[in-house]
């Protein structure tokens, strides 16, 4: 992935950096819009992942829409390029002033997580003169089997609607006269590497559809969210989900009924491998038991290995002696600042670049200036 002159180009710019490979996003992109059109599948970009404005107007211009969880990635989606009617809104905790935005534009879909976040538009649109489209966001109950932070498809979870609340749902929507039931609205979690979960989710989403045209509610939209993970292990091998198997489950398994489409909401699976984060060695100190390589890149560049304890593969990249074990951590002021323990990399020495893999989700946009640490740059490749 790294050829020599682009790291001799990561010599030349201060560190941290933020690199990302675009004719990677291209291709991922490419081969996510290719097995989702074999369906007729709709998809909606999770700006969460990623809401760097180049990368943004990359995949505007693929023809993708956005999934927005606040206020400002509804503006970025709108200010990069994303239609307003391919852009939905979701999140257990919106501001009137993040709904009046949405209602402004007009975009695609609001997908409401209450019976009291319903009522809240129903009275914003009553004073805008407008009428809502929205989506249900329905709790399925399916495991995602993944970390328990970004875990969000079970009844304990803070997402959604419950089932016990549907019928009370119904019959509130009746009598606010400004909502237009669009959809209904699922998702489970992110990061799920094993497909037999989104059988189970298809299983369940099946009987809710089918229990709210019972009850004479035949949605335009089903919306069965994303969470397709990536390979942290192997960045290069398969720097490409398995999106021909991921779409192809449901294609096979989901019963849309009528005019119903479905709808996705990838994130990570597309951004993922295209982004590393560079990083030069400071210093390196030996300890009781451990060997550390102290970088310049710290948590508040990359929070998911201190988060949610994340694994990310770490090169040298230039360096070429004999192989050792080395704890990579960075100079923020919290021992949770850990890139790696036991990093096997060639004989590591001051002032060496090391490239932290596959950060190009969850990675600069949780960025933060902890520490008052200034925020890592970015470097594209097609500036080399």
């Amino acid at each position: 992935m790294f050829r020599t002159e682009i790291i001799e180009k990561f010599g030349q710019v201060p560190t941290p950096l933020y690199y990302y490979d675009l004719d990677l996003l291209n291709a991922t992109i490419s081969r996510c819009l290719l097995e989702a059109g074999r369906y007729g599948f709709h998809l909606h970009y999770a700006l969460k992942a990623n809401s760097n404005p180049k990368i943004l107007q990359i995949i505007s211009a693929n023809g993708m829409g956005a999934d927005c969880v606040s206020g400002n990635e509804v503006r970025a989606a709108l200010e990069n390029g994303f239609p307003a009617d391919q852009i939905v809104f979701a999140g257990v905790g919106k501001t009137d002033d993040e709904l009046r935005l949405a209602l402004k534009h007009g975009i695609q879909s609001i997908n409401v997580e209450s019976i009291q976040e319903m009522e809240v538009i129903n009275g914003l649109c009553e004073s805008m003169g407008l009428k809502s489209p929205i989506s249900l966001r329905l709790i399925p109950n399916v495991d995602a089997h993944t970390h328990r932070y970004i875990t969000t498809g079970l009844e304990e979870n803070k997402f959604g609607i419950l089932p016990w609340q549907f019928d009370s749902v119904l019959e509130k929507l009746r009598s606010l006269e400004k909502l237009e039931l669009k959809g209904l609205h699922f998702h489970i979690g992110s990061q799920i590497t094993d497909l037999d979960v989104f059988k189970s989710l298809c299983e369940r989403v099946n009987e809710i559809n089918a229990w709210f045209i019972e009850q004479g509610y035949l949605t335009d939209i089903i919306n069965v969210g994303g969470g397709l993970g990536v390979d942290y292990g192997k960045p290069d091998k398969c720097s490409i989900p398995d999106f021909e198997s991921y779409f192809r489950i449901f294609g096979d398994l989901i019963e849309l009924q009528g005019r119903q489409q479905l709808h996705f909401e990838p994130g990570r699976a597309v951004v993922a491998q295209c982004g590393s984060l560079i990083t030069r060695v400071l210093f390196v100190k030996e300890a009781v038991n451990t060997r550390f390589a102290i970088v310049d890149a710290g948590m508040n560049d990359l929070i998911r290995p201190a988060l949610y304890q994340s694994y990310h593969k770490i090169e040298n990249l230039t360096s070429t002696g004999e192989k050792r074990k080395y704890d990579v951590v960075g100079p923020v002021c919290e021992s949770s600042d850990c890139f790696g323990k036991s990093v096997v990399m060639p004989e590591t020495l001051r002032g060496d670049l090391l490239a932290i893999r596959s950060t190009g989700a969850y990675g600069q946009t949780m960025a933060s200036r902890y520490n008052l640490r200034d925020l890592a740059a970015e470097l594209y490749s097609d500036e080399i």
